[in-house]
């Protein structure tokens, strides 16, 4: 059994009030965000207290009370600092610099070189990213709260250790320990399949449903999951690592080295590969670029390209029974799927997907998921990153320390019921 302390819980709820500002509310009263999070009132004020003497939150005008004295509205003070959501790609390093409402305020991408990309070449690659984000933002390096860096494959997060990609055969790579002596930032570290649900739970899906399933599909293919509102990472963080399950026994070699693995037919690659087989004389299937080929595979199905559009359907048969084994395994309410498969290849994908999940899943778990096309605007993986290293500030013991039992917040004068502060806060 893990067993949290009382300082433990109290970061949490610090970041479940936080995560309510961004959920699309704007200014809520300490009153509304009692109410959002099941929290006493009290709790909830002397979390609101902390957070606005760290100059998180501000106050953003009064709002009448039935007859009381005027209840304050707090928002997120987005002038606060900034962060940066870094996403590592199969082919590419992508940035994203935001300000602390996690708006972006400015992009940009270098790309990795071709075939086995090295650590080196990462660290460079992103180190170029960052430096040019603060050079055309102006942001000073001191007014960055942390940075949030995912990295395809199994990230071992509390030591920042890329333990496998098997994309670049990457094992036990310390990226944390290498980045930190380039960029000099706070930096948290995870992957894409949890970001993308971080995004999810606090900008998409995530609003309206505690329990859901992200499916990040392009070179590399996994799961994100979210239970009870909670991103679940498993005894390893290793949780969600979907694209290599089974999905054709003896079927195709995957890049992890097994057979028939969900990422074998479904990723870019694997996608590029089905054309290939489905039209072995078009060259428009044979070229270098995975993601590439996937977009012409798109243009030609517009066209009605008999090949193509078969090839759509058949990727998405195997999405489908993939997705359907999720389905009665996890019994989520929504499966959100994202990412350049789906951004490339749209609602063809998502028909042929929904009628092979129909075919697959049992009845009762099917009738109660949605399945859904992600709506986090820009790139749910950096915006992810961001809220990973936001997260990272909130647990700042220099920033939040030890609380005295004899604080009080400012605003205690508010009316309302105080309720208990013990364990909860």
């Amino acid at each position: 059994m893990i067993k949290r302390t009382s300082q433990d819980i109290r970061r949490l709820n610090r970041f479940e009030v936080l995560r309510r500002f961004y959920a699309g509310a704007g200014a809520m009263s300490r009153q509304d965000l009692a109410a959002a999070t099941g929290l006493s009132f009290a709790t909830v004020a002397n979390l609101t207290s902390e957070l606005l003497e760290a100059g998180v939150l501000v106050e953003a005008g009064h709002e009448d009370s039935s007859g009381g004295r005027p209840r304050a509205r707090l928002a997120v003070n987005a002038d606060r600092g900034a962060l940066i959501g870094i996403d590592i790609a199969e082919t590419s390093v992508h940035a994203e610099l935001f300000d602390l409402t996690l708006e972006v305020r400015h992009s940009v991408e270098r790309p990795l070189p071709p075939g086995d990309v090295r650590p080196a070449d990462v660290v460079e690659e992103l180190a170029a990213c960052v430096e040019e984000l603060l050079r055309v933002s102006g942001v000073p390096r001191a007014r960055v709260l942390g940075a949030g860096v995912s990295v395809p494959g199994m990230v071992e997060r509390e030591g920042g250790v890329s333990s496998f990609s098997p994309y670049w055969s990457w094992h036990e790579v310390p990226l944390r320990a290498l980045l930190d002596e380039r960029l000099g930032l706070p930096l948290r570290l995870d992957n894409p399949l949890r970001a993308s649900t971080v995004a999810e739970l606090w900008f998409g899906a995530g609003r309206e449903v505690d329990d859901l399933v992200v499916l990040t599909l392009r070179a590399g293919v996994g799961a994100g999951i979210a239970l009870d509102g909670q991103l679940y990472r498993g005894f390893t963080n290793s949780a969600g690592e979907w694209g290599h399950t089974c999905l054709a026994l003896d079927g195709r070699l995957c890049t992890c080295g097994n057979r028939g693995c969900v990422e074998a037919y479904v990723s870019t690659r694997g996608i590029a590969q089905t054309w290939r087989e489905v039209a072995p004389g078009d060259e428009r299937a044979t070229g270098p670029d995975d993601a590439a080929t996937v977009g012409a595979l798109a243009r030609a199905a517009v066209e009605r390209d008999p090949a193509a559009v078969e090839v759509i359907e058949r990727t998405g048969r195997y999405l489908g029974a993939a997705v359907a084994n999720l389905v009665n395994l996890l019994n989520p309410r929504a499966v959100v799927l994202g990412n350049q498969v789906v951004d490339l290849l749209g609602e063809p994908l998502l028909t042929a997907t929904y009628e092979a999940v129909t075919r697959h899943a049992l009845a009762l778990p099917h009738r109660a998921a949605t399945l859904r096309r992600s709506a986090v605007p820009h790139n749910a993986v950096t915006r992810g990153a961001a809220a990973f290293a936001l997260e990272g500030f909130l647990d700042d013991r220099e920033v939040f320390g030890p609380v005295s039992r004899t604080r009080r917040p400012r605003d205690r004068r508010e009316g309302g019921r105080s309720g208990s502060s013990g364990a909860e806060s």
